[in-house]
């Protein structure tokens, strides 16, 4: 049984346990879900970014969470809050950011779990500003961000992404409390 940080309607929001490797690399190994990234990501990786999310929670409370669909108890992805400090003229900030299996595309789990997100952040973390981000040509994710009435900042060459044309050019949103 998980022991949940909150939970929306269908979705529950928990720390990252060791046992959810397999899923997220099946996840981050995947090009479809990954084709606005610069490449897929090796098993390495993938529990590199956990083992950083388990301890982003730890220092701050909060993460990209591993989000489990509450009906099937199972981890479908992420959704979640991260500190950004890479060098941008928003940063550091709170970002908000979500990434799942793509069996649960086109369900509303994102925006769901999104909406869940921020009230955590507004209401029991007492944070005031959240970003987003996402390639100018991820519409989908450009969408969500829409539908959690996040409003577009700017447009601008993102300098993690400079190597990778295609999708170096990031659309930024916000949100205020």
């Amino acid at each position: 049984m998980n022991t949940y940080i909150f939970k929306s309607q269908r979705l529950g929001f928990r720390n990252w346990k060791d046992s959810d490797i397999e899923a997220l690399h099946e996840i981050n190994s995947d090009k479809k879900v990954m084709e606005f990234f610069p490449r897929i990501k090796t098993k390495e990786e993938s529990s590199y970014f956990m083992k950083r999310m388990q301890n982003q929670f730890e220092t701050r409370g909060y993460c990209y969470f591993a989000t489990d669909l509450l009906e099937e108890n199972k981890m479908i992805g992420f959704v979640g809050l991260a500190y950004q400090t890479y060098e941008a003229p928003f940063t550091p900030a709170v970002d908000i950011g979500w990434r799942l299996n793509k069996n649960y595309w086109g369900k509303g789990y994102a925006t769901e779990g999104a909406k869940a997100c921020l009230d955590f952040a507004f209401n029991a973390l007492n944070i005031n500003e959240v970003i987003s981000l996402a390639s100018a040509i991820n519409i989908p994710s450009i969408n969500v961000m829409k539908k959690i009435n996040m409003e577009y900042q700017y447009d601008f060459e993102h300098a993690l992404l400079v190597e990778y044309p295609k999708i170096s050019k990031c659309s930024l949103y916000k949100i205020t409390k």
